[in-house]
């Protein structure tokens, strides 16, 4: 895809590995500059910058909770400070699924960590970005949102994944409804819905024997890598979207 986002900042959550890593260097790729979010992976993140500097477009890496509104505030702050004063594009990838856990055997604490990294992240990320959004669609500055959903939110996310599956629902729910508030100021916001992408993530989260139980489902007849997702995105930020707002594009192999 040929996307020319020269001259354009962008700020990535979790972006120190995986998806959000792939979709930071694809958006340096093409001319982005890019913040580098993370919370623990320091080092991988600091690799990640590196590499988007050595590809001549600049980066800065920021660490901060997106649950805290303290620190999402202080990052914002730190992105319009160091990017040229612009940020045209947000991309929320931050997401966590803490454990798979049944319902009935969650504590407080760990629904509360998943709704806090999935929903109430992009909610703050997405607060933070409005104001700095609109002043800048006021001068004719392009401006977009990308919000990560995810299968589990069509599905429900079952396998230990119900808490995690209703918290993306609510991504979902929340970009459609984002989109129609932005709208009068020409920001778009949509998402996209990752299936089965071989990260940590399910490195983590999912055995050998479940992960080859989702690749039986998968049309395609593969699981997805992180970087399947960047086409996406990239998609939803350029000018050959700039008449979808709204959307939830799934991209997940036909499953």
């Amino acid at each position: 895809m040929n996307v020319d986002l020269k001259g354009r900042a962008a700020l990535v959550t979790g972006a120190s590995s995986g998806i959000g890593r792939e979709i930071a260097l694809g958006l340096a790729r093409c001319g982005a500059d890019v913040a580098v979010n993370y919370l623990s992976g320091q080092e991988e993140a600091e690799k990640v910058a590196s590499e988007i500097s050595r590809s001549g477009r600049r980066s800065l890496l920021v660490r901060a909770d997106v649950a805290d509104p303290e620190q999402v505030r202080q990052m914002f702050e730190a992105v319009v400070k160091n990017l040229e004063g612009h940020l045209d594009i947000l991309v929320n990838n931050a997401g966590t699924m803490v454990q798979r856990c049944k319902i009935e055997d969650m504590d407080d604490a760990t629904f509360q960590r998943v709704v806090d990294v999935n929903f109430k992240g992009t909610f703050l990320c997405c607060r933070a970005a409005i104001p700095i959004m609109v002043a800048q669609a006021s001068q004719g500055r392009s401006c977009c949102i990308v919000n990560m959903s995810s299968i589990a939110a069509r599905t429900g996310g079952g396998g230990g994944a119900v808490a995690y599956g209703a918290a993306k629902a609510a991504v979902s729910t929340f970009t459609r409804g984002l989109a129609n508030e932005l709208a009068p100021h020409g920001i778009r916001v949509n998402a996209v819905a990752p299936g089965v992408i071989y990260t940590r993530f399910h490195q983590t989260f999912s055995t050998p024997e479940r992960l080859e139980q989702f690749k039986r489902t998968i049309p395609l007849g593969r699981l997805g890598a992180p970087e399947d997702i960047v086409g996406a995105v990239l998609y939803l930020v350029s000018d050959a979207a700039s008449y979808v707002t709204g959307a939830i594009i799934e991209v997940n192999g036909g499953m």
